[in-house]
């Protein structure tokens, strides 16, 4: 385990988050199918799942990307994912990507999730620039790096392009270790 907050966990990905995440997923298909196609794929069932975190883990280790589960304390229950992804290791640098299921959205526990992430990437990994990109409808990823003293840096045009629509112009948010 990472880290606690009120009544949740942020832990680092392990074998037996498989049938968690699976779950995760297919119940929030709809919340992950346009910026998360890539995870939705790959955990709809339980096999892919588990080979999903297989390949999470070693990720982990290897330090090629930080997939941390955000739990509830008490039930064990899966409120979200929390990547830290896009690393560069020259440069010290890194991307958040975070989804939260319907459940829990709208009561903060992303915000306080990155704020205590924010700890671990700069002062336990020393990544001297961490970033989120959200695109300008999500008003609820801009408030998390709003409200995490990210800072507006520009809009990166055509900077995504979800499955079977044309490339969306996103915001690109940074938050330096000074």
């Amino acid at each position: 385990m990472i880290a606690q907050l009120e009544g949740f966990e942020i832990s680092p990905v392990h074998g037996g988050d498989a049938w968690k995440i699976c779950n995760f997923c297919v119940a929030n298909a709809d919340r992950l199918k346009r910026f998360f196609p890539k995870t939705l794929e790959q955990n709809l069932t339980p096999t892919l799942s588990q080979i999903f975190v297989e390949k999470k883990v070693k990720q982990f280790q290897n330090k090629e990307e930080f997939l941390f589960t955000l739990k509830e304390t008490e039930t064990r229950n899966l409120a979200g994912l929390i990547y830290l992804k896009e690393l560069n290791w020259d440069s010290m640098q890194g991307e958040y990507a975070y989804c939260v299921g319907y459940t829990y959205k709208g009561n903060g526990l992303i915000t306080k999730a990155i704020n205590t992430l924010n700890d671990y990437a700069l002062n336990t990994l020393h990544l001297k620039t961490i970033q989120i990109i959200a695109h300008k409808s999500n008003k609820a990823s801009i408030s998390v790096a709003l409200n995490n003293d990210f800072t507006w840096v520009k809009t990166i045009k055509q900077g995504f392009t979800p499955n079977g629509e044309e490339p969306l112009d996103m915001e690109l948010y940074e938050l330096y270790n000074t």
